[in-house]
This record gives structure tokens, sequence and C-alpha cells, in this order.
């Protein structure tokens, strides 16, 4: 398209046309407008037709004169701004939008009873679930919140965290993530996790951590089919009460776990070496999160197993198990 064109002031080209020929041809009558053929004549009428309504020309039948182009121009620009503007308040919000489409759509998943109504959508393997991520990180527009229990980078853990890509959210979205301690000790994760949070998400660890949920605005929410398998894919909902609840527990775990920008900031300095069985708890520590599993993987009592915890502790001068981790990490002792 020329850039000289009114098209994108909103004129057909026959109505250009016609505007330009009175521009050229002043006080001429209106019934000379360019067209050959009787269907070029009536498309030209309805130009001129038009073009009056616009207030581009003025006069009578008999003489007709173009407004002048200084007048013109700026005003049907100023239509057009206003019509774009309109228009991108309307997408600021498209949340009405996506609810009345919702309605046309056949019902799917598991209806609670008497409802009629979709409460769950099981969404199959991880190609369903990275586009389902997608649509939710395109239209989230203020909390989104993450509980990933995963101890190393995998491309299931990956489906479920792609709206972490912070790029794909508005500035005023809030990103919370939670962690499980024993994925500092993986450094894809733990890369993962810094590069979050320089990107202003807040990360907190925790002790124990099963639940992988993933909520979005408190509208919507995902949860994996198996636990065992995220792969398998995942259960979605809107259902208020279900995410409610997922919401709650979300939480309540936060509430109890260390944030990742205190670990990050702490003392890195190096110590002593750690002793073979320290360092065999250590491992143990950072890879399972029940203490129970822990002693049996060290081949120790658990009452042994947690007094050497508390020397490695000591040695790596962290307060928590979630920064002693981190640090040993950081010094390549797991």
């Amino acid at each position: 398209m020329s850039t000289n064109s009114m098209h994108v002031l909103g004129l057909t080209s026959t109505e250009e046309d016609v505007y330009r020929h009175f521009l050229r041809n002043p006080g001429t009558p209106d019934g000379e407008v360019p067209g050959a053929s009787p269907g070029e004549r009536a498309s030209g009428v309805r130009a001129v037709a038009r073009l009056r309504e616009l207030r581009l020309l003025h006069g009578d039948d008999a003489s007709t004169w173009a407004v002048d182009p200084v007048v013109a121009v700026p005003r049907l620009a100023g239509e057009q701004l206003d019509t774009a503007h309109r228009t991108m308040r309307q997408l600021v919000d498209i949340r009405p939008i996506l609810r009345s489409l919702r309605h046309e759509r056949p019902v799917l998943g598991t209806a609670a009873p008497g409802t009629g109504a979709a409460t769950l959508l099981r969404l199959e393997g991880l190609r369903e679930v990275r586009t389902r991520v997608g649509q939710l990180a395109f239209g989230a527009r203020s909390e989104v919140l993450t509980a990933d229990p995963c101890d190393a980078s995998t491309p299931e853990s990956a489906g479920y965290a792609r709206h972490l890509d912070l790029g794909r959210l508005s500035r005023t979205v809030r990103v919370r993530v939670l962690v499980r301690v024993t994925a500092l000790a993986d450094a894809g994760s733990l890369d993962r996790m810094r590069h979050l949070h320089a990107g202003g998400a807040a990360i907190r660890v925790a002790d124990e951590l099963s639940e992988t949920v993933l909520v979005y605005d408190r509208h919507a929410a995902l949860v994996p089919i198996d636990a065992r398998d995220t792969g398998r894919g995942a259960l979605y909902t809107e259902e208020s009460g279900l995410v409610s609840s997922l919401v709650g527990l979300f939480e309540r775990l936060w509430a109890t776990a260390t944030d990742f920008a205190d670990l990050v900031a702490a003392d890195t300095g190096q110590v002593a070496r750690l002793t073979d069985t320290q360092r065999r708890v250590l491992t143990a520590m950072c890879a399972v999160s029940k203490d129970e599993t822990g002693a049996r993987q060290a081949r120790m009592s658990l009452r042994t197993y947690r007094r050497h915890i508390s020397d490695v502790l000591s040695l790596l001068g962290a307060v928590n198990r979630a920064q002693a981790a981190l640090l040993a990490r950081e010094r390549g002792w797991v």
C-alpha cells in the first residue's frame, strides 16, 4: 500500500478518487464523478454520499467542493486514532470475551453432579500442557504461583514451567516460585532459579515439597495427572473452590519456606574439607527430602544421620538445610 494512500484514514479507493477529483475540479457538479460504466458511476454516487456524511465535500449537486486537506486529513486521522484507542482499551481486558466464547464450547472434562458444567479438563501429555500454559501465560494479569518439587530440570518440568519465561509475562505480573531444597544441588535448576530471581521472581526454598501446582490470577490452576510421572499430562480447572484450595496450600508452604535471596547472599568462603561420612550425608541430604530415607541411603541410624547434618551445617556456616545445599553446590561438594 502506498504511503500517500488515504486508505489508512478510512476511505476506500473509490472515495479517495472522488475526493481527489473535486480537489482538482472545484465547483463542478457531483454528477461528473469519474467512472465510465454504469456500475462505476453508481459506485461514484455512493462515494459522494459518504464523503458528504464525513464532511469532506460541501456545496450542492450543481457545485461541489472538496474540503481543504489541511482540515480534512487531521480530522480523519483523529477519528481513526479514537477508534484504535477504543479497541486497545477493550484488548487490555479480554476476559469478558473469553468467558463469552467458552460458553460456545462443548462441555469437556469431569462435571460436578447436577451442575452440567465442567470442573476438570484433562490435558493429555506435555504438548497439551505446554499449549495451555502458553495461553495462560499470555493472559496472566496479576499473579502466577508455582510449586515445583523436581530435583533436576527435565523436559516434563520444563513443560509446566514454560510460563516462567518472564519475557512472556507483563511487568505487572507477580511471579512466586516454590522449589524443594534438593533442587539446589542440580546445576540446571540452580541456574534457572538465579535467572528467575534476577528477572524479578520471588523464590522460596522448602525443606519438603511434593506437590506440583500452577495457579494463574487465582482463577485457573493445573496439577499433574500423576505426581510420579508428570509427563502424562495435567488436570486443568477454573472451579473457584478447587483453585482456592490450591492457593491455600501454596500459601501455607510459602509461609514456612526460606527466601532464595537470603541464600544466594550468604558467605561462600572455603571451609575445611569434609570427611567421607560427612560428604555421604551431605549428598543424601541434597538428594532426598525425608531424613529416614537419607539415613537409609547413608547406611546409618536416623540419630547419627541428623548429628552429621548438624556438623555439616556448622562447617558450611549455614543456618538451615536449604542454605547448606546451595553453599555445597557452589563449592562443588555435591
